[in-house]
């Protein structure tokens, strides 16, 4: 972490809002979805999700597994009793989730038809961090615009539910931080990757904290992109000089590099990075 490093909070009012939403519908729902990056499986995970969840099953969706490590893909998606990696680029899903809802939900469902219920339509919450991609996630498996999707923080601000067939509901809700980050690496990291609005941030050491990252766990990678010595003593200097990026007396304009190197990586045009390792 660079020196001047801050302490990283958002929790607007619109969450607090759903927060209280989610826990009164919590009471119809039979499992809930939580959609994670790929990218920060463990930074992603929102702990009130968990509070929310209490007795539900939970099905984690390793989101944006596209963008991350396939190495580290397979390593995370061991670490959890129900889950499924799904790419960002719209690949078809549908299938796919809603047999692994119905495999979860299996007993409840035999119950159902013990009791005479020969169709029981079984009702998920999709919830998450914000940016996470949970309204793309939504569309892809409704296969139309039924969820607003940007690649931006706080789009969704209110709950609805969505028939995608006979067997299956989802309940949208918006992206949910908590109120207070105990842990500032997973704040900063979440910041790395849209789900903290900007104009709170500390930009310039997110930047210092990433590429630090990035020449311990993946060189080369900074070097591939810009065509510098990753190792130099100046690095955002370097970068910013090779890419042109400068004011008109020549110096390097920083807060241009700053943004073109978030930019970059949000966009993963530095190579699929995961940001955490999920071990052995």
């Amino acid at each position: 972490m660079s020196e001047k490093s801050t302490s990283i909070n958002w929790f607007p009012g619109h969450m607090a809002k759903a927060r209280r939403q989610m826990e009164e519908q919590l009471k119809s729902v039979d499992i809930v979805i939580e959609l994670r990056d790929a990218r920060i499986p463990d930074a992603s995970a929102n702990p009130l999700i968990a509070q929310l969840a209490k007795n539900k099953p939970v099905l984690v969706i390793l989101n944006k597994a596209d963008l991350s490590d396939p190495d580290q893909n397979v390593k995370w998606r061991r670490r959890f009793e129900h889950c499924l990696v799904c790419e960002s680029t719209g690949k078809p899903i549908k299938k796919e989730v809603v047999s692994k809802v119905k495999e979860i939900l299996k007993d409840k469902l035999e119950r159902a038809k013990a009791r005479g219920i020969r169709k029981k339509v079984l009702r998920a919450m999709v919830a998450g961090i914000p940016n996470v991609g949970k309204s793309t996630f939504i569309n892809n498996i409704v296969k139309k615009k039924a969820a607003k999707a940007e690649n931006r923080p706080g789009v969704t601000k209110s709950l609805q539910w969505i028939r995608i067939n006979e067997d299956v509901e989802l309940l949208d809700t918006p992206g949910v931080l908590w109120p207070k980050f105990e842990n500032q690496d997973d704040a900063r990291l979440l910041a790395l990757l849209g789900s903290i609005k900007d104009d709170i941030l500390d930009k310039e050491d997110l930047v210092l904290f990433a590429l630090d990252y990035l020449k311990k766990e993946y060189p080369g990678a900074i070097q591939k992109r810009y065509e510098v010595d990753e190792n130099g003593k100046d690095l955002l200097e370097e970068i910013g000089r090779r890419k042109q990026l400068l004011d008109q007396n020549g110096t390097v304009n920083t807060l241009r590099t700053i943004d073109m190197i978030l930019k970059d990586i949000r966009s993963s045009r530095l190579g699929r990075i995961s940001w955490q390792s999920a071990g052995e």
